[in-house]
């Protein structure tokens, strides 16, 4: 699909992926206009979109996803639906789960509703690797089982699925993508890299939890960003396509690394008692988008 004349509707775009796909789009497609529709909760930041504020192409509305008028009078006329907009936490997932399942599975529903009600003709729903759930060995590829264990991946994989079922049932344009970490500008500093870059800083220290070995795969959100148009442009109508860097870690070489990096002392290490349902290792193959022409840069 070519994105170029389209005024693409992008939720969650004052967030830190959102805000750097917003960034993105509108360098991509020169033709295109962007209608930002964020809630502005403590991950959203209009200063994230401060470089395009004044752009004519870019229009920022406030508004929350469950709200089905606010919803539809800022979805009407998109040839196009990016629906980054999610409470992402899992740590506040589990303190209070049922914002997450608000948000990210009512909240979903709302989006497509409205999308199906004004035939819009693309919806992209963005998904994150934790559906799968654990992995010991190998990678996950888009028919394996979702096994989600915390209440956060839950709601993740009901978001999933609730959109691939209005392709199935209504026949929409329904796409879905699931990447591994990102890490990147704009990140909000409860994340890993952020907040143990900013604790160091600080001289405070740094949480691990249980042994550390925790393993993650990590790609630059600017990867993502292209990944994301690249299933925008070439990806086929409930199809679901796994984004990734091929960058596995464990927490605590991350950890390590950053010490190095910022020459802080090892004792800033504190171990702690390991999070309910701490999965032990994500992992994607990503050969489905790979044959789109998609591929992570070493960054």
């Amino acid at each position: 699909m070519d994105l170029n004349g389209t005024t693409i509707m992008v939720t969650g775009g004052a967030g830190f992926i959102g805000s750097n796909f917003v960034r993105h789009a509108l360098a991509r497609w020169p033709g295109c206009r962007v209608v930002n529709y964020d809630k502005l909760t403590y991950a959203g930041n209009l200063e994230n979109l401060r470089d395009v504020e004044a752009d004519p192409r870019h229009r920022f509305v406030r508004g929350d996803v469950c709200d089905r008028d606010a919803v539809r009078a800022a979805m009407a006329g998109a040839g196009a639906v990016v629906h980054f907009a999610a409470e992402s936490h899992v740590d506040r997932s589990i303190d209070d789960p049922f914002v997450f399942t608000r948000t990210n599975v009512i909240g979903t529903h709302v989006m497509l509703e409205c999308a199906r009600d004004l035939g819009v003709p693309l919806f992209l729903q963005i998904g994150t690797d934790e559906v799968y759930g654990s992995v010991a060995q190998g990678s996950s590829v888009e028919t394996d089982r979702l096994d989600p264990r915390s209440p956060y991946s839950s709601s993740k994989a009901a978001a999933d699925l609730l959109a691939l079922s209005y392709h199935a049932t209504f026949g929409m344009d329904v796409r879905v993508t699931r990447c591994t970490n990102n890490y990147g500008p704009y990140q909000y500093p409860e994340k890993l890299i952020p907040f143990f870059v900013t604790s160091a800083l600080a001289d405070r220290q740094l949480p691990i939890y249980g042994d550390g070995r925790n393993v993650r795969d990590w790609l630059y959100v600017e990867d993502h960003c292209d990944a994301v148009a690249f299933v925008l442009e070439r990806g086929g109508a409930g199809e679901v396509y796994n984004i990734g860097g091929g960058r596995e870690m464990m927490n605590i070489e991350i950890t390590d690394l950053i010490l190095k990096e910022l020459g802080k002392p090892s004792s800033l290490k504190k171990d702690v008692a390991d999070r309910p349902g701490h999965d032990r290792r994500y992992s994607l193959a990503i050969t489905q988008i790979r044959r789109l022409g998609w591929a992570p840069r070493p960054t």
